[in-house]
């Protein structure tokens, strides 16, 4: 269990900071003004992630995660404002970045299993990435003419 929470708090670590330069870069909301939304959102994860060892039920982590971030922003719930205002100046977009390509580099298991893939893997790698970004791209222009808003 202790070898599992430090790598847990390792990953949320590192996502966290990638969170913080991300919300920044990408949303001028500077570091320091995110930090207490990024530490509750790595809490409450790291909670989850014990949840999901201890209990016995073939649950997944992700559920206890949403559960608990759901009780603890119920209006009355003492703290629960301070957690919605904190976490409020964390963009999603700015979690996803990380998360994704953490989740993109733990299909191989390591950077070294990553690199023993083959250049053949990273050209199809950037063909799905230019499909979906261009997929994406024209369902997002038909909608938008379809809507009359270009």
């Amino acid at each position: 269990m202790k070898t599992n929470l430090m790598n847990w708090l390792s990953t949320l670590s590192i996502v966290g900071v990638l969170s913080l330069l991300s919300n920044w870069i990408g949303y001028d909301v500077m570091p320091s003004e995110s930090l207490p939304g990024v530490i509750i959102l790595i809490i409450i994860a790291i909670i989850g992630l014990i949840l999901h060892s201890i209990i016995p039920l073939n649950v997944p982590s992700i559920a206890y995660i949403g559960i608990i971030a759901l009780v603890l922003t119920i209006p009355g719930i003492p703290g629960s404002n301070y957690i919605v205002e904190y976490t409020e100046k964390v963009n999603l977009l700015s979690l996803t970045t990380p998360v994704l390509a953490y989740a993109g580099i733990s299909i191989g298991n390591s950077w070294l299993d990553f690199a023993k893939l083959g250049w053949k893997t990273i050209v199809v790698g950037i063909v799905v990435l230019i499909g979906t970004y261009l997929g994406s791209a024209v369902i997002a222009e038909i909608v938008l003419r379809i809507q009359g808003v270009i």
